[in-house]
This record gives C-alpha cells, sequence and structure tokens, in this order.
C-alpha cells in the first residue's frame, strides 16, 4: 500500500508563491502519473497539473499554465507544485494523487490548504 503525504500549504497574498510537495511512503517502478487537484469550497475536484513517471509528459489545466510547474524527484518519491502569481481563485484544498497505470491502482493524499488572501 502506497501513501501521500502532502505539504507546503498555507496563507499567500496575491502575487505570491508556494511550493507544494507530495511524498510517496515507497518507490513506484511501474509507469505511473502523479498530479495535484484541487477543491475549492462549493466546487468540484479539479485537475491541476500532471506528470508522467518519466517526467517527460505534463499537462496543466489552462487557469494556471504559465503560473504552476510541476517537477518530480523519483530519487525522493516526491512530486512538487511550484505555484507563482497566486490568486484569490487559486484558494482552494490541493490533493495530491498516484495513478498506476498497469492494475489501475490509485490513490490520493490528505490534502493542504491553500489560501490566497490580502
Amino acid at each position: 500500500q502506497v501513501q501521500l503525504v502532502e505539504s507546503g500549504g498555507g496563507l499567500v497574498q496575491p502575487g505570491g508563491s508556494l511550493r507544494l510537495s507530495c511524498v510517496a511512503s515507497r518507490s513506484i517502478f511501474s509507469y505511473n502519473v502523479m498530479g495535484w487537484y484541487r477543491q475549492a469550497p462549493g466546487k468540484e475536484r479539479e485537475l491541476v497539473a500532471t506528470i508522467d513517471s518519466s517526467s517527460d509528459s505534463t499537462n496543466y489545466a489552462d487557469s494556471v499554465k504559465g503560473r504552476f510547474t510541476i517537477s518530480r524527484d523519483n530519487a525522493k518519491n516526491t512530486v512538487y507544485l511550484q505555484m507563482n502569481n497566486l490568486k484569490p481563485e487559486d484558494t482552494a484544498v490541493y490533493y495530491c494523487n498516484l495513478k498506476i497505470i498497469i492494475g489501475n491502482f490509485e490513490v490520493w493524499g490528505q490534502g493542504t490548504l491553500v489560501t490566497v488572501s490580502s
């Protein structure tokens, strides 16, 4: 069983930056995709960004393109989300997600709250 633990959330002013981290409890050797999703109050969970295990393929929501960058360090079992030029509409609980394609396995982290407010 793999567990994901997020960190790095907090309160930041508009225009500020935060970096979220998500650590997996063990190495994943099968091809996989890790990603960040977010859920704002009263809204459905939405995709923010994903990255595959070779780091060759990334995908971003249109609302964060040019502001957010997803990356991963497989040696540390960690995926990052660098968030720049944050806006109040980025306020949400951010969840880390792991999908192992073979076996159709999926796991979520517990979430970390990001609040963008002056």
